[in-house]
């Protein structure tokens, strides 16, 4: 039998993967709080659920991919939730980035309902979303890993199962300490090349050939320079968020992280400043207003 497979949150990531999942064949279902997104995939042949309850009662593997912790807590565990009509066999899905408790929460919940839960989380950006390349690392029990694999494939170039419930939220929050980390150290070498009278164009095109080269230098560089702050396709609150359970989870451990936590420290100033919505090199804005100078391509 076709597995029927739900989709919840259809924002920047989830409305290309959704496409991605009907592209590969699958009977999709989707669910979205902003009903226009709903009815543009479901003219393409998606079906629309009138709730959470009904997208979960429906669907044999249930995906998530929600913009912040608070949501994904309402709708994976909220009274109404994934977890409160999940049934026994099916395989329940988080894309989205939060903290190892709330992956733990969710498979417990799941496990008391005899289903499976993944913490699957994704890297890659809406660009990798939407040509299927994304990299999704997935942890929790290997039999559901292996049943949803076909369904991964057709949203990402790089699969993994990482491990045990909670091991796949560990991965994409390491990831985002050096998204984090990088992106500041970005902005900062980038402001010292400019306050010292070197051309910031130049200034990238030679530091991304030699080792100083990341490739959040490269993802960002191009929104200094132009500064198209407000295209925010990773906002600086985003990483602030991401940051903070960064540092929850090296608390937690016992793990110093000195680098997160200055990144943490410049980006909620960055956020307090009013420069929350801008895309995360935004957090450069903040620094241009000490330094007195501001990175842009010269005319």
């Amino acid at each position: 039998m076709t597995k029927k497979i739900g989709f919840i949150g259809l924002g920047r990531m989830g409305l290309p993967m959704s496409y991605n999942l009907m592209k590969a064949g699958f009977n999709l279902t989707v669910h979205n709080r902003s009903q226009p997104k709903v009815m543009e995939i479901a003219a393409a042949g998606a079906v629309a659920a009138t709730s959470t309850a009904d997208i979960t009662q429906q669907c044999d593997i249930v995906l998530a991919c929600l913009p912040d912790i608070v949501t994904a807590e309402e709708v994976l565990l909220g009274p109404n939730g994934v977890m409160a009509n999940a049934r026994p066999g099916q395989i329940i899905v988080d894309h989205s980035t939060v903290g190892i408790s709330t992956s733990k929460a969710c498979a417990e919940a799941a496990e008391a309902k005899d289903a499976m839960f993944l913490d699957a989380p994704i890297s890659g950006g809406s660009e990798r979303a939407e040509n299927a390349t994304l990299v999704i690392m997935a942890g929790g029990p290997k039999a559901a890993f292996d049943a949803a694999a076909t369904v991964f494939d057709a949203m990402g170039g790089t699969v993994r199962h990482t491990g045990p419930t909670g091991t796949g939220t560990t991965v994409k929050l390491v990831n985002q300490l050096l998204v984090g980390v990088h992106t500041l150290a970005a902005a900062e070498a980038m402001l010292m090349g400019a306050k010292a009278g070197a051309d910031p164009a130049l200034v990238y095109e030679l530091v991304s050939s030699g080792w100083g080269q990341s490739f959040m230098l490269d993802r960002n560089s191009s929104v200094m320079l132009e500064q198209t702050y407000e295209d925010a396709r990773a906002p600086v609150r985003t990483i602030l968020k991401d940051l903070g359970l960064i540092q929850e989870l090296a608390r937690s451990i016992e793990t110093p992280t000195p680098a997160g936590d200055v990144a943490y420290k410049v980006f909620f100033q960055a956020a307090e400043a009013g420069f929350a919505d801008l895309d995360m090199p935004g957090v450069l804005r903040l620094l241009e207003q000490e330094a007195g100078v501001e990175v842009k391509r010269k005319a």
